[in-house]
């Protein structure tokens, strides 16, 4: 009962409410880009992305500036530098994603070493703190979820064939290169919303667990985005009620309580065998 009156007393306020909303909707973009991104095996970009985002916030704290504004159009143009490595210079998805995000991390490191004053703002962005989130990132986290789950809805047919035959796609007319850039686009705007309620560093889990968890269990494509969808979300949710009452640290707990879904789904396929 003591639990419960915790959460009680958490709902009261305003900092859990606004955790609460910008993690679920960010939840939900990034389980509508994982099915797509773990079976094209190029889930690592998120990983890769949010390194990038490490030096996107090194700038804009240097630059006293919003880091959620300046690591937008950053880390969109790092992913489209992944995407054209590549494309034309050969170089296959996960050492584009190796250079770019070695890059990234580097020069976060330089300029946290170089300029003095924020460096715990800095490094506080490598675990996230979802509690800590405030009334603007809200409304940007679930202006931009929402952009994500529209595109990906108006362009699932194209990003169902790529995924499974780019080959075939193209044949069929589908822009392979445009869809492309649009399934890598989204993914950096959610590595980006991601920094601040997992941190860079665990950015990456939640873009694949869900994901790997739902096609433990089911074989229908939608019905995976859709069960990736639920799954994220609650572990969002029970995350920031653990971390609350346990004083745990909220990115690090969602992480953990996605590890327990996997578990759970990848005990059940098992079962379902």
């Amino acid at each position: 009962m003591e639990v419960f009156s915790q959460i009680r007393e958490a709902l009261s306020f305003a900092f859990v409410q606004r955790a609460l909303i910008a993690g679920c909707f960010m939840a939900l973009g990034c389980s509508f880009l994982g099915v797509f991104l773990v079976l094209r095996r190029f889930s690592l970009i998120g990983d890769g992305l949010a390194h990038v985002s490490f030096a996107t916030v090194a700038i804009a704290l240097l630059l006293h500036a919003q880091p959620m504004i300046v690591s937008i159009p950053l880390v969109a143009i790092a992913s489209l530098i992944i995407l054209s490595l590549n494309e034309k210079a050969k170089v296959y998805g996960d050492a584009a994603i190796g250079l770019v995000s070695s890059f990234g991390i580097a020069l976060g490191v330089i300029i946290a070493s170089t300029a003095g004053g924020f460096n715990v703002d800095l490094f506080s962005y490598l675990f996230g703190n979802i509690l800590s989130v405030s009334g603007i990132e809200v409304w940007i986290t679930v202006g931009i979820s929402l952009i994500v789950v529209l595109i990906t809805v108006l362009f699932y047919h194209d990003l169902f064939a790529i995924t499974f035959d780019e080959d075939y796609a193209y044949v069929s007319g589908i822009k392979v290169k445009t869809v492309n850039k649009i399934l890598i686009i989204l993914t950096s705007l959610i590595v980006v919303l991601g920094i601040k309620i997992v941190g860079t560093m665990l950015v990456s889990s939640l873009i694949i667990l869900p994901a790997v968890s739902a096609l433990q269990i089911v074989k229908s494509f939608k019905a995976a985005i859709v069960l990736a969808g639920v799954f994220a979300v609650l572990s969002v949710i029970a995350g920031i009620f653990v971390s609350y009452v346990l004083n745990y640290p909220s990115g690090a707990t969602i992480v953990m309580v996605n590890f327990v879904f996997f578990a759970f789904s990848f005990a059940l396929g098992i079962i379902k065998k």
